[in-house]
């Protein structure tokens, strides 16, 4: 060990924790881009696998499902079992997963490969976050990751949307699962070698009836929201399925309340800038997820794009998340959480504002493109602060649960969000042909429609994210000194 290393150590801080850094950094790419890499890819798998329309939803709805309804539990396997043991268990199930996935000879090997890695993913996602609280325990340097952290995690999903559309056009849409193998594979050399185990001490007893019940209302949830993205929010199976799950999760309540040892301590959610964490990661993520969708079907399907320039589109949207991101770690130690935030949210949804503007014939340089940068922008500046709020002074022993509570709002935000403007969307376009008394429409009049039902749909996804600002201004506190109070050493295990 160097001299640098020994000091650093003697100091409190791990000599490994920039490389650790890497690894997770891999690792949460990884899970984040998972989630939307196949969106291009769908027309091209969707015809090799001859799935229906009907059935192509559980391509992106299988993953969503496994991963949105196993956080919680995840989270506190990694808590108690060891994160470096879930992160790595995590790096190869997921690796094991998408190989099945890309060698799948049918829709039902498909669906259950996207299902088994929602599932490792709901393992390697908190066990990754909390091990970045674990690993640094100075504030400066633990804003600098989360500044890695917070940019992939706002610009994963418009990466999974570049290299989904290079995969799919130069090579075959079964690269998009494959190639999660060769990174897993050198995220886990790397983690052995790396990443310090700790694990939470003290009362270390699994809530059982709680991650029963959490889970299976999460599930329960999550599905009856993609029911209402194709059936209505009205429809009888919708309310059936919200009603299952607003009855599960009211046991999980009642039950976390009367454990000895929850799988969610209610001390989690009711510390207030946790709180606000979760509750704007809810808002936001609902109202920004559906831009994705929207842009993706608008340059394909309205611009006529290939798959490749249309993933290749969002590539400045990834390069600004990216800048931002780093500004923002710089920001974060210097101002506090909730002035740099609440900037970025304000950004954000004036970026979103500007896509109400879109026309069938929109130029990508002038119309689009200023909104992406706007967006993304302001988005860097957004997930920084809310990745160290979401853990702020939550001690060891609950990293793994509070990271995967800020992954489940993301997650259910982001189900709730795509399937409520979907609908929104498809109601004004609908709309669109009654208000003009359009019977018989030409292809321009269903193009105009369609994108009178996006600009609709923008609408409401910048009405959420101002109002996730508005929450996150009045309900966060916390300032640069108290987020440095949260610096205190952490007990490794080998």
């Amino acid at each position: 060990m160097s001299a640098v290393a020994e000091s650093q150590e003697a100091n409190g801080l791990d000599p490994k924790r920039w490389k650790a850094l890497v690894v997770i950094a891999i690792a949460q790419l990884m899970v984040v881009l998972d989630a939307s890499i196949v969106n291009i890819a769908l027309p091209a798998l969707k015809a090799d696998l001859h799935i229906s329309d009907a059935n192509r939803q559980w391509v992106v709805t299988a993953y969503t499902l496994a991963f949105g309804g196993l956080l919680l539990l995840g989270g506190r396997i990694a808590d108690y079992g060891g994160r470096k043991r879930a992160f790595l268990i995590g790096l190869v199930g997921f690796a094991g997963a998408s190989a099945i996935g890309g060698f799948a000879q049918n829709q039902a090997m498909l669906f259950s490969s996207r299902a088994l890695q929602g599932a490792f993913a709901a393992l390697l996602a908190p066990a990754a976050l909390s091990l970045i609280t674990v690993t640094f325990t100075d504030s400066k340097e633990r804003a600098k990751a989360f500044g890695v952290y917070g940019g992939l995690s706002a610009g994963g999903a418009a990466i999974g949307l570049i290299l989904g559309g290079l995969l799919t056009e130069y090579a075959s849409w079964r690269w998009c699962l494959g190639v999660n193998v060769p990174i897993a594979v050198l995220a886990f050399i790397l983690g052995s070698a790396n990443i310090h185990e700790s694990r939470a001490s003290g009362d270390t007893r699994y809530d059982i009836p709680g991650a029963v019940t959490s889970t299976l209302g999460l599930v329960t949830l999550v599905y009856g929201i993609t029911k209402a993205g194709t059936l209505g929010w009205k429809a009888n199976e919708t309310l059936t399925y919200f009603g299952i799950a607003v009855a599960l999760l009211l046991a999980f309540v009642i039950i976390e309340k009367r454990s000895s040892h929850p799988l969610l301590p209610v001390r989690i959610l009711t510390e207030r800038n946790r709180g606000a964490s979760y509750l704007t990661s809810l808002i936001v993520g609902s109202g920004l997820f559906g831009m994705f969708l929207f842009l993706s079907i608008y340059f394909q399907g309205v611009l006529q794009y290939s798959p490749v320039k249309a993933g290749l589109l969002f590539l400045p949207f990834s390069v600004g998340v990216g800048i931002s991101a780093g500004v923002a770690s710089q920001l974060l130690p210097r101002y506090g959480a909730r002035w740099v935030s609440l900037v970025g949210m304000l950004m954000a949804s004036g970026g979103l504002f500007l896509l109400t503007r879109l026309q069938p014939d929109s130029s990508y340089t002038s119309d689009i493109l200023p909104a992406l940068m706007l967006m993304s922008l302001g988005l860097g500046l957004v997930f920084v602060p809310l990745s160290a709020t979401a853990l702020f002074a939550v001690g060891n022993h609950d990293a793994g649960v509070a990271s995967a509570v800020l992954n489940t709002s993301q997650q259910i935000g982001g189900a709730l969000g795509t399937a409520f403007l979907n609908t929104v969307a498809t109601t004004a376009t609908t709309a669109y042909f009654i208000d003009h008394k359009i019977a018989q429409p030409t292809p321009q009049d269903s193009v105009t429609a369609l994108v009178h039902g996006f600009t609709t749909a923008f609408h409401w996804s910048a009405g959420l994210v101002f109002l996730g600002a508005i929450v996150w201004g009045f309900m966060v506190n916390a300032d640069k000194d108290t987020l440095a109070a949260n610096d205190s050493p952490v007990a490794h295990v080998g």
